[in-house]
């Protein structure tokens, strides 16, 4: 049996041990077009990138017989580069300042796009790490609901860096609330039913507090060269 074979075998044995109706992103960072193709022919919801670049080569290695993958974006994105990002991705996770929020509108608004978009939240409140803090997060979905072009979906976080996966629980049990929360509200234009939290060290514990939607790299893919 092929590399290849054993690639999609494996993935798509990770993807029957999870609830049906979690969405698995495949986070693609360093790997080969070849391990993104087993990917979505194993069943993958949508692959993840975390550079503009990146997505970019990716999407070229793809032919015209290719399952066109689902494309998000779940790093940070560069305001220079939105006009990039806007045609390469059909959600982007990362949105966590006005400026990004209305320069994405714009883009979006020149070639007739609505692109969802989710909310990231610094649930561990760490003053370097992106996201927006948890507080501020009701009059910041508010403000992005004004936006034309954009289509708020839900949240999502990362959560710090921790010596255990359990440890995370706190931190996505507060952001499963403000979901919960916000959805409460029911903001005009503004659909809080995605959320994206939990990578391969952590996913159960993500699941157990409510994700959605997971974002996996070394589960599906195996370590990084």
């Amino acid at each position: 049996m092929s590399h290849y074979k054993r690639s999609v075998q494996h993935i798509r044995a990770v993807l029957r041990g999870l609830p049906a109706e979690i969405q698995v992103v495949a986070a693609a960072k360093t790997r080969t077009p070849d391990e993104v193709r087993a990917a979505v022919e194993a069943g993958v919801f949508a692959v993840g990138h975390n550079y503009v670049q990146e997505a970019e080569k990716m999407a070229a290695a793809f032919s015209q017989e290719d399952a066109v993958p689902s494309t998000h974006m779940i790093g940070h994105v560069q305001r220079n580069k939105a006009a990039r990002a806007v045609r390469l991705f059909d959600m982007i996770q990362t949105v966590d300042s006005l400026q990004l929020a209305d320069r994405l509108s714009r883009e979006c608004s020149a070639i007739g796009k609505t692109l969802p978009i989710l909310v990231e939240v610094n649930s561990g409140r760490e003053p370097r790490k992106s996201g927006i803090q948890l507080e501020e997060a009701e009059d910041f979905v508010r403000a992005l609901s004004a936006l034309p072009s954009l289509q708020v979906e839900g949240l999502m976080t990362m959560g710090p860096a921790v010596d255990t996966p359990d440890r995370l629980r706190p931190y996505f049990r507060e952001t499963r609330r403000l979901l919960d929360a916000l959805a409460r509200q029911q903001i005009p234009r503004v659909h809080m039913s995605v959320l994206s939290m939990g990578m391969s060290a952590s996913y159960a514990v993500a699941l157990e507090e409510g994700a959605t939607m997971i974002r996996l790299g070394t589960a599906l893919f195996g370590p990084r060269p």
